[in-house]
């Protein structure tokens, strides 16, 4: 069933006028009897409707509620990624950038009136419970979260680590929405999980915190090291699929890694004269080795930096699908009280000059992962019954090969067989790496 959205439009309109000084105080003063209210007198109408609600709503109301939901309410008004950040939530935001702090391991956003999911967070009670990136979530224990500010919306899941949430869930494809029951816990973020497939050397990134270049590097080399050098690795996978993002900070590292000179990202604020370009410093990781990048809906923010740089700077092929498509800068600015504020502040660009906002980074080659038939299973059952020569009792031994010969070419087929089940577990990675290997094949230094 494809997503029916409510979209929720409010009508109004906001007068602009220019008043003239002129000699004629008649028409003078009528244009001033229309003329739109100063900063001051909107802030007066703010005390009054405040000073209202204290005194006559139904109820006892809690001032500091009031002030706080109506600042969130100003910054929310802006844009989706901008808010207010009470005190614990920014001591849970700064925990959140160390890489470990308590929920569900799930990143959103909001998309006309409902909660989106930008990706599950590897290895968290999200992931584990089958949330997908472009998911919508309508209710939360059965409440309904259609017209909350998204802020509300993240409170209605926060609880206590062990305690169970039922969200209801609307996914593309899916005829009916459906259920989704998850144990909250302590998320410890893995930034970089890295490891080795044949002779490609596959970096997962989940996302973008203090740990994450450190976490490269390290799991780079050691990957290097146990393929026995350089020399044995025919490239590498970055992979950037379901990663929300994070510190604009950690994505130039990353891109930096794996580029020797040029611009990596550029920002573009509201004065033309705050704008910074970064740009890459010499040593590449992989010195010079193919690179693939990639991505799917769930990649956003920083991880579009990394893809969009190493594009365009044509130092990778990028594969999978287009990319969730956030190209601002938020910058976290501390209130007092403890709390902070977070506000979009700038425009990211690709050394291009492209700006991905809403647009996403379009892969060089698209690659659906293709969902799992639930007549897969028989199918390979079945398979499994097939036979070759090779079964058959009294053939013919193979004499023109040497034992060495034979058990190279077991060994090939061994590859082969690992290289199609990883077909069939992830299908764009193994594309991926069919890209390195193809590459490696057509290399005359081999």
């Amino acid at each position: 069933m494809s997503m029916k959205k409510f979209v929720m439009a409010a009508l109004g309109g906001t007068l602009a006028s220019v008043v003239a000084t002129t000699q004629f105080v008649g028409p003078l003063l009528a244009q001033e009897a229309n003329r739109p209210a100063s900063v001051y007198e909107q802030l007066d109408l703010f005390g009054d409707i405040f000073e209202r609600i204290r005194a006559q709503y139904v109820s006892e109301v809690d001032e500091a509620e009031l002030i706080e939901a109506a600042i969130n309410g100003m910054l929310t008004s802006l844009d989706p990624h901008s808010s207010y950040l009470p005190p614990q939530d920014a001591e849970d935001m700064r925990v959140q950038t160390r890489g470990e702090f308590g929920g569900l391991g799930i990143e959103v956003t909001q998309e006309d009136g409902f909660v989106k999911v930008v990706s599950p967070i590897d290895g968290t009670p999200a992931d584990a419970a089958g949330m997908e990136a472009g998911d919508f979530i309508t209710h939360v224990d059965g409440e309904s979260v259609l017209g909350l500010q998204l802020d509300e919306a993240v409170d209605l899941m926060r609880g206590p680590v062990g305690s169970e949430i039922v969200i209801t869930v609307v996914r593309e494809g899916e005829e009916e929405p459906f259920d989704v029951s998850i144990i909250r816990d302590t998320i410890k973020l893995t930034a970089v999980r890295s490891r080795l497939e044949g002779e490609t050397v596959v970096l997962r990134v989940t996302t973008f915190n203090d740990q994450t270049f450190p976490n490269l590097a390290d799991g780079l080399a050691k990957q290097v090291e146990e393929a026995g050098g350089m020399d044995n690795v025919n490239g590498f996978v970055l992979d950037l699929r379901n990663n929300p993002g994070g510190l604009l900070t950690q994505a130039i590292k990353v891109s930096d890694a794996f580029l020797e000179a040029g611009e990596i990202v550029s920002t573009r604020g509201r004065n033309p004269a705050d704008g910074e370009r970064f740009n890459a410093q010499p040593g590449d990781l992989a010195v010079g080795k193919p690179l693939v990048v990639l991505i799917n809906g769930g990649s956003a923010s920083a991880s579009e930096i990394v893809a969009g740089a190493l594009q365009d700077h044509r130092r990778a092929i990028v594969v999978g699908t287009k990319s969730f498509g956030k190209g601002s800068v938020q910058t976290v600015m501390p209130l007092r009280g403890d709390g902070a504020m977070r506000l979009t502040t700038a425009r990211y660009y690709t050394p291009s000059g492209r700006s991905i906002q809403a647009l996403g980074v379009s892969p060089d080659i698209v690659v659906e992962q293709p969902r799992r038939r639930p007549d897969e299973e028989e199918e390979e059952t079945n398979n499994r019954f097939s036979r070759s020569e090779a079964d058959l009792r009294g053939r013919l031994d193979n004499d023109s090969l040497s034992e060495d010969e034979i058990r190279q070419i077991e060994e090939d087929r061994e590859k082969a067989e690992a290289a199609a089940q990883l077909r069939e577990d992830d299908y764009q990675l193994a594309y991926a790496i069919d890209i390195l290997r193809g590459l490696s094949a057509l290399d005359p230094a081999k």
